[in-house]
């Protein structure tokens, strides 16, 4: 009775198989247990021989028979499993062929520019004030110390100015420029969207 449950089981799930267009592979391993496969390299190599294997048609009618629920009994020959490919999901590129880690990769890129403009620009801001107060402070010291400070303060102003750009430079790259990019090369849009 179990044997021809097994033969039943057995057929059905190359049924089932054939109603989904695919070769099957079918192998018994040393301790009883049949398997299957779609894939020719999912079957260890010791039993590439022994393999039977199964065309079916492109495109048959669906199967009218649900999956088995049956476990076999542990230990006694007769076990099976199925084995499957794993399907590969397609990755999507911009027109270029360029994928979501290069855009991502870009947006970091200049998140960590922006990053460093603000601290550099905050940093050389609160010297550049420190310096100004000291120079109001300085009205009876002497002229080379007040000239020093101006001159000191001159410098600190030009790095302001410059980090302010390289700050600006970045938000634009990252608000304006990189969507209208992505836009344009038909990248996902998500891929460019900074997260807040």
């Amino acid at each position: 009775m179990k044997r021809a449950s097994l033969l039943i089981f057995v057929g059905l799930i190359f049924y089932y198989a054939s109603s989904l267009g695919q070769e099957v592979y079918r192998w018994v391993d040393e301790k009883g247990t049949v398997h299957f496969a779609d894939d020719l390299t999912l079957v260890p190599e010791k039993y590439q021989g022994q393999v039977q294997k199964k065309v079916v048609p492109p495109e048959p009618p669906p199967s009218p028979f649900p999956p088995s629920t049956r476990v076999p009994e542990k230990g006694r020959p007769g076990n099976v499993t199925i084995e499957k490919k794993p399907e590969s999901v397609p990755v999507q590129k911009d027109i270029l062929g360029r994928g979501e880690e290069w855009w991502r990769a870009k947006v970091k890129e200049w998140k960590e520019k922006l990053s460093k403009a603000q601290k550099n620009y905050e940093t050389e801001l609160n010297t550049l004030k420190a310096k100004e107060k000291e120079l109001e402070e300085s009205k009876f010291k002497p002229d080379s110390l007040k000239r020093r400070l101006k001159a000191d303060i001159k410098v600190l102003e030009e790095k302001v100015e410059e980090w302010k750009k390289q700050m600006e430079e970045a938000r634009n790259m990252l608000d304006k420029v990189l969507p209208k990019e992505a836009e344009d090369y038909r990248a996902d849009p998500s891929w460019v969207k900074i997260e807040k």
